[in-house]
């Protein structure tokens, strides 16, 4: 799918309802994308809305291995049985919230992910017709595509009976997104699992979920500039290799910022997370007053902060909103006084859920 990266106007909020908890097994998918059922399956409903979250990827030292999704941001999807499609066939109706997205399917995030999860459920009898509401900008760094994509995986998915599990979506998901900016989980697998996600391994793909205490409060700080940073220029500027003192202090730091996730550990989370010393040293002299903001932010009592996934948007932590806001002003301020870039802020939880059907009509 080719995408022009610009940031749009600013990052739309949404009330949607508290997350809950989510099973913690590990997921295993060794199988490589194909149909995984051998009898077609009869719709149960005639259409259903999806919604996918946004995500923070990378997290400083997790590149490409650690996410977390984000809650009251993200994409929308409506699906419906449409008989004046071609069986086995997905039309994309209408895009809202962008004008820069293809409404070929072939060439669209939601299109790609709901043709490869017709595919794994066989549908082979029914046309579909689909809805994309953007909630997010593209090419902020907020996981865009990877929620467009989760959004219409689990449309489809739930319109079929919900026969898939979350491995097989996040591949589906994992599909759009190698069509974009390469083969990487760390956006699509929080963006369908909701809360933070390990990426294991990719061959196989081994998904791990971590837990972060339900008693404990965690806030992301969002700043989001005007600026372009496309994902691909953003991945061809970092290093092919790295030395092994770097290597070995962003093992510590990723396994630092795990165990802070899995104890609920705010300030660990913070300062693991502002410790990146291979990807985050490259991508920040490309976004114009990254280096200030993240000064800015923990000058003025931040965790940690670093890029959230390719950029240009900076995500800083804190346990307490009202302080996330303040945070969020001078964050806000360092971006255009440094950077002269215009930006918004916002202070947003975690979101434990992810992709999830939200609204249906029975069949």
């Amino acid at each position: 799918m080719a995408i022009c990266f610009q940031f749009q106007s600013p990052l739309k909020p949404i009330t949607f309802p508290s997350s809950t908890t989510k099973r913690v097994p590990i997921f295993k998918c060794k199988a490589s994308f194909s149909t995984t059922t051998t009898t077609e399956l009869e719709p149960v409903f005639t259409s259903v809305k999806s919604f996918a979250p946004a995500t923070v990827a990378n997290l400083g030292p997790g590149f490409d291995f650690l996410g977390a999704a984000v809650d009251g941001l993200g994409d929308f999807v409506s699906l419906s049985i449409n008989p004046s499609v071609s069986p086995g066939h997905v039309t994309i109706s209408e895009i809202s919230g962008s004008s820069k997205l293809s409404p070929n399917p072939l060439f669209n995030c939601a299109g790609i992910a709901a043709i490869a999860t017709m595919k794994m459920l066989n549908v082979r009898s029914f046309g579909l017709s689909l809805k994309l509401e953007k909630g997010l900008p593209l090419g902020s760094g907020l996981g865009s595509s990877a929620a467009s994509a989760a959004a219409a995986a689990v449309a489809v998915n739930e319109l079929f009976g919900a026969k898939l599990g979350v491995d097989q979506l996040v591949l589906a998901g994992l599909e759009s997104e190698a069509k974009v900016s390469g083969y990487h989980a760390d956006n699509i697998a929080p963006a369908v699992m909701g809360g933070f996600v390990l990426i294991k391994s990719y061959d196989p793909l081994e998904l791990k979920p971590l837990i972060f205490p339900q008693n404990q409060e965690l806030f992301f700080i969002l700043a989001s500039p005007e600026f372009e940073a496309p994902t691909k220029k953003m991945r061809a500027a970092l290093p092919a290799e790295i030395g092994m003192p770097h290597h070995v202090w962003n093992c510590s730091q990723a396994g630092a910022l795990v165990a802070s996730v899995l104890e609920g550990d705010v300030v660990g989370l913070g300062k693991a997370l502002s410790l990146d010393k291979i990807v985050e040293p490259k991508r920040a002299p490309l976004i114009p007053g990254m280096e200030a903001v993240k000064k800015a932010a923990i000058k003025a009592g931040a965790f940690g902060c670093t890029i959230s996934g390719a950029g240009p948007t900076a995500v800083a932590v804190i346990d307490n909103e009202e302080e996330g806001k303040k945070i969020g002003q001078k964050m806000v301020d360092a971006f255009l006084e440094e950077g002269h870039l215009r930006s918004v802020a916002m202070v947003k939880k975690l979101d434990r859920v992810g992709a999830r059907l939200i609204e249906g009509v029975p069949r």
